[in-house]
């Protein structure tokens, strides 16, 4: 199965827990009907992005990165890669390059959101998982970042964009 058919059959497969997840859900099912390399950063109408939003292992915390190009706190996250099987691995796979902790674990049932937002390179259809460090992880800046810390729930939203906040408000909700 390749990668587009992965992320059509987890969006397909998703229930969207409102309306307005469920119209982005179809748009979403829609670019990848339309295009046949919408999980590729070289689909410039838009691509299919994963990310992780990375919770301690007490699950107090979240660990949000300030983006080196967008100067924003974020969750891990970003473009799909030939290597990247399933929309879960890219999730985590760019969870764990971008925080420096090995051994996530996403959280069981899917994804958590979908966020669509346009950026420098192009629309990114964002789909958003969660992912649990283990115990005793520690993080590392990557080059694409500025500074990792780690923020307690009540704390994000004096840092972070709405987006951010719905998705640490969905993550907590499954938890």
């Amino acid at each position: 199965m390749s990668l587009h058919d992965d992320a059509a059959r987890v969006l397909a497969d998703w229930p969207a827990p409102d309306d307005d997840q469920e119209r982005l859900r179809l748009a979403y099912g829609e670019h990848l009907t339309r295009y046949a390399d919408g999980v590729w950063r070289e689909c410039a109408d838009g691509h299919i992005t994963a990310s992780a939003l990375v919770i301690d292992p007490e699950r107090e915390r979240v660990l949000l990165t300030l983006h080196r190009k967008l100067r924003m706190w974020l969750q891990m996250g970003g473009h799909c890669e030939p290597g990247d099987a399933r929309l879960a691995d890219a999730a985590l796979r760019e969870a764990a390059e971008e925080s420096g902790v090995p051994g996530l674990a996403l959280l069981p049932g899917g994804p958590v959101r979908l966020d669509r937002h346009l950026t420098p390179c192009a629309w990114h259809l964002d789909v958003q998982y969660a992912a649990v460090a283990p115990a005793g992880a520690t993080a590392a800046i990557s080059d694409e970042s500025l500074d990792l810390r780690w923020f307690g729930y009540d704390e994000v939203a004096e840092v972070a964009d709405e987006s951010v906040r719905r998705l640490v408000t969905a993550t907590r909700a499954l938890l």
